[in-house]
């Protein structure tokens, strides 16, 4: 494992965009693969903007047999879309907020307005404006979104404070890696008890902020 770390930074050192290319289509295949399961709807992770390109539904009564095309797609996504974006959006963040906002390396500021600039921009807020949502996903987003939106912004507190620039991209691929294990767990659940009450409880908040203007 030691000597494939050293191999990778060896790689990274010498062909930094080609590397994180590369990667990031490796491990969003190899994530997606790993995710599919046999279940009537299928989606890909919050990471993954423009879900409904690539969502498809299956027959439950058939056997399961793997969608070797939509793991083509995702990974070819990570190819073509995170890896090289990945590599120009972290390295142009950190000079932005060194050169132009002039904090501190690794304050608190700093480390807070890098949070706050990948939060806004890499989101999953878009998922709320389309009007092709199947119900599975309007079923798992909430809880899915409460449970998330705790996780990643501690994620990338931990990536902005101790991972050095290059590895950034590498860190948040493996973590979107399990994060699509973890939403296919979510989607798993179907209707549990612990989903309804996310839901639940969004629904009376939103129609007491309703009746609250009245």
């Amino acid at each position: 494992m030691l000597k494939v770390w050293r191999w990778y930074q060896r790689c990274l050192s010498v062909h930094p965009l080609k590397t994180q290319v590369i990667s990031s289509g490796f491990l969003w295949g190899f994530g997606e693969k790993h995710a599919i399961s046999p279940r009537e709807v299928s989606y890909p992770p919050i990471c993954l903007p423009n879900y409904e390109l690539i969502l498809y539904d299956t027959n439950k009564d058939a056997d399961f047999k793997l969608n070797w095309k939509r793991v083509a797609i995702t990974s070819i996504f990570g190819l073509g879309f995170v890896g090289p974006v990945g590599h120009f959006w972290y390295e142009g963040l950190d000079k932005f907020i060194k050169l132009k906002l002039r904090y501190v390396p690794k304050s608190t500021r700093f480390v807070a307005a890098k949070v706050a600039m990948d939060g806004l921009i890499f989101g999953p807020i878009d998922l709320l404006n389309t009007s092709q949502v199947k119900e599975g996903l309007k079923r798992d987003f909430l809880p899915a979104l409460a449970l998330e939106g705790g996780a990643w912004p501690l994620l990338q507190i931990a990536n902005f404070r101790y991972v050095p620039v290059q590895y950034q991209l590498l860190y948040v691929n493996i973590f979107c890696l399990i994060d699509s294990a973890f939403l296919s767990w979510v989607d798993q659940q179907k209707d549990a008890a612990w989903k309804q009450w996310f839901t639940t409880s969004f629904l009376t908040l939103k129609e007491r902020g309703g009746t609250g203007g009245v």
